[in-house]
């Protein structure tokens, strides 16, 4: 009888996701890297699949899925040191492969830690093509200081602020509305708070929290109608939003960039974050079974 499966994850307990921190880990330490699998975003409602490969007793490998738009699927993908070169990733990438397939995932793109040397050569296996880097950054030390536009409301999204966020976002970040409009669907979650910012009565922008445990939240989809970009308001919001962070406790304040957006990693630089990490992501089409590799 085989000592090794493949499961699913079903149980999100604290106890159930402690094997998968340990062998985060092990994987870290291994490699040198600031491998961050993303566990705590793992929840019920989240949407986040995660497949665990068992060996002899052991936990072996995981990945973990997500989907944004219902098009393209991210993925984290880890195994112990001891067990690479064995066919675990193929094995790991067939099982969640049948699961997209099903959901009409398209694409694959894969989180690598820009520090991590045998993550780079796996996806190198795959035919993937680089399609950009990102630093991870945390809150640090938040500056106090004067207002720069006293004027300016950050308020809890309202029912009609719907039409507003999908245009805002769209002009902001060069997505099709329709794209956007399937996006937010996909990422509307109990945990997950919209926030509007308001010059007078003028709608000017759009940040997203996504609230994690008890003491984390990320900051996402920050942005500023074009036509108001370029007067502090966007640094006013992002203020506005860390302070209200900090008033609810959740002192473990995160969010990403883009490696290239220089003007982003200077206001959110500004406002007391720091990068604590850089990751790179590979994208390669979904087809049945993945090309081998040595993990």
């Amino acid at each position: 009888m085989s000592t090794h499966q493949i499961v699913k994850l079903t149980e999100f307990s604290s106890e159930s996701l402690e094997p998968i921190r340990e062998l985060e880990q092990i994987c870290r330490q291994a490699d040198s890297s600031k491998l961050h699998i993303g566990l705590d975003n793992l929840t019920k409602e989240s949407g986040d699949r995660a497949y665990l490969y068992q060996a002899a007793g052991h936990l072996a490998g995981c990945l973990i899925w997500y989907t944004a738009d219902g098009v393209e699927a991210n993925l984290n993908v880890m195994v112990h040191p001891e067990w690479r070169r064995q066919g675990i990733f193929q094995r790991l990438f067939v099982a969640a492969e049948a699961e997209m397939s099903e959901q009409g995932i398209q694409t694959c793109r894969f989180k690598v830690p820009a520090d991590s040397e045998p993550g780079l050569r796996c996806v190198g296996h795959l035919g993937a093509w680089l399609d950009g880097s990102q630093f991870a950054m945390e809150l640090t030390a938040f500056p106090e200081g004067t207002a720069g536009h006293p004027d300016l409301r950050l308020r809890p999204e309202e029912l009609e602020d719907f039409g507003f966020m999908v245009r805002c976002m769209s002009q902001a970040f060069g997505d099709d509305e329709e794209w956007t409009l399937r996006y937010l669907g996909h990422t509307r979650e109990p945990g997950r708070h919209n926030y509007i910012g308001c010059h007078g009565e003028e709608r000017i922008g759009l940040i997203r929290v996504n609230l994690l445990g008890s003491d984390a939240a990320v900051i996402h989809d920050f942005c500023v109608l074009p036509s108001h970009q370029g007067h502090g308001y966007g640094s006013e919001m992002l203020a506005k939003t860390v302070r209200l962070l900090l008033a609810l406790g959740r002192m473990r304040i995160r969010l990403s960039v883009a490696a290239e957006n220089r003007g982003a990693l200077e206001l959110y630089s500004k406002t007391g974050f720091a990068i604590v990490s850089e990751s790179r992501y590979y994208v390669c089409k979904l087809k049945r079974g993945c090309p081998k590799s040595e993990f």
